[in-house]
């Protein structure tokens, strides 16, 4: 079923979409009157939908279904990504959106290879987010994650130690008892930042300058995971236990 995206909540149980996708609805997809069609109004409800008018103006659909409890995770993941090379951070965006994360925030750090050029930093964001918009309507997300602008590393902890709990992995962290013992500390209602390093590392400064604020370095294993890799075991991660402790008791 095709997903969809909007702003304001239905009036009584009928939608109206505007904007782009009314031409992707009509020329793209081809749908006609009778489809169903799942529609999420942030922060709402997910609404399963049958259309009953196609115009170039607008797409009418009489809701037929109201999911109120949504898709998404019990807990706020917010993915801080040390910026990468080329074209990963593209990636990483759509994965993270796919596991549930809440926000994604690109850091410049000390070891980043690739330097964002500030004149075209309105361009890119533009584009992260109709990634993530895409990769939101791919997963059926019941809203549509927040691309931040991109943030200066001290910018980046002042931000992140507002939230309950700042995990870092890092490849220099010694065993797996600190990750266990973070891991045990995460609960529905939190909201979590992970900040994930560039190619070349946390530099040891970075490191220190994130425990001072309360960071909690954590291993990911024996293996040294590429920045694109890293990001997605702490969420895959994170998405399972949440799902799994959410549901503990009402099966």
């Amino acid at each position: 079923m095709h997903h969809f995206f909007i702003k304001e909540s239905p009036a009584e149980d009928v939608i109206c979409i505007t904007g782009a996708d009314v031409n992707h609805i009509r020329t793209v997809l081809r749908m006609k009157e009778g489809e169903q069609i799942l529609v999420s109004c942030l922060h709402d409800a997910d609404y399963t939908c049958q259309i009953t008018s196609v115009t170039p103006e607008q797409i009418v659909a009489r809701v037929l279904e109201v999911d109120r409890e949504g898709r998404e995770l019990p807990a706020r993941i917010h993915l801080f990504q040390g910026v990468p090379k080329s074209d990963k951070l593209e990636w990483i965006i759509q994965k993270a959106v796919e596991l549930g994360v809440s926000e994604i925030i690109p850091v410049q750090m000390q070891h980043c290879v690739a330097k964002l050029d500030a004149k075209k930093i309105p361009a890119k964001c533009k584009r992260w987010e109709g990634i993530a918009e895409s990769a939101a309507k791919q997963s059926k997300r019941s809203l549509i994650p927040e691309i931040h602008r991109p943030m200066e590393y001290e910018e980046a902890l002042d931000y992140g130690r507002q939230m309950d709990l700042m995990l870092v992995p890092y490849e220099c962290a010694e065993g797996m008892a600190a990750t266990k013992e973070a891991f045990s500390l995460v609960k529905p209602g939190m909201d979590i930042g992970i900040f994930i390093g560039p190619e070349g590392g946390f530099a040891p400064q970075e490191i220190d300058q994130a425990l001072a604020r309360g960071g909690k370095t954590i291993s990911l294993g024996k293996r040294i995971l590429r920045t694109e890799t890293a990001g997605m075991a702490m969420i895959a991660a994170l998405m399972l236990q949440l799902e799994i402790e959410s549901t503990v008791g009402l099966e």
